[in-house]
């Protein structure tokens, strides 16, 4: 299975954000610039991150963004499926329909593996994500020092 781009850029912004400081609070443009992201692209993964009440962002001389509680010990596997969103792995519909759609095995299994790929990380949060040896090399990205 393969992540989309955009949720690969959410998971490292999650990442980012969980080891900032938390008076250093990042502006998206330093987030995007650390992950190697566009700037253009980061703005609108972390628009959907603070839909889902992952990520805060602050206006103002003193704003910034920051990871919710929710954030912090968010289920990888949640945060993965509420990125990529509901859908197929294979499309069987569309301009020319898989002349196997009504008798396919396939879809299921497929739909199967896709579960059980999410399922494998639900045991897995943010903040075991950025445990060592990940938190040291954020921790240089970032500027922050460690508590």
């Amino acid at each position: 299975m393969r992540l989309t781009k955009f949720t690969d850029a959410g998971l490292r912004a999650v990442m980012y954000l969980a080891v900032a400081d938390e008076g250093a609070s990042p502006a998206t443009r330093e987030v995007a610039e650390a992950m190697g992201i566009s700037y253009s692209h980061m703005a609108k993964v972390i628009s959907r991150l603070q839909h889902l009440d992952v990520v805060e962002a602050r206006r103002g001389r003193s704003g910034g963004l920051g990871l919710t509680p929710l954030g912090r010990h968010a289920s990888v596997g949640w945060l993965v499926r509420a990125l990529e969103g509901v859908g197929e792995i294979v499309s069987c519909e569309g301009d020319a329909p898989c002349p196997l759609r009504a008798a396919c095995r396939l879809r299921r299994a497929l739909r199967d593996a896709q579960e059980a790929f999410h399922a494998s990380l639900d045991p897995l949060t943010v903040a075991e994500l950025v445990a060592s040896p990940t938190g040291p090399v954020l921790v240089g990205l970032t500027g922050s020092r460690p508590g």
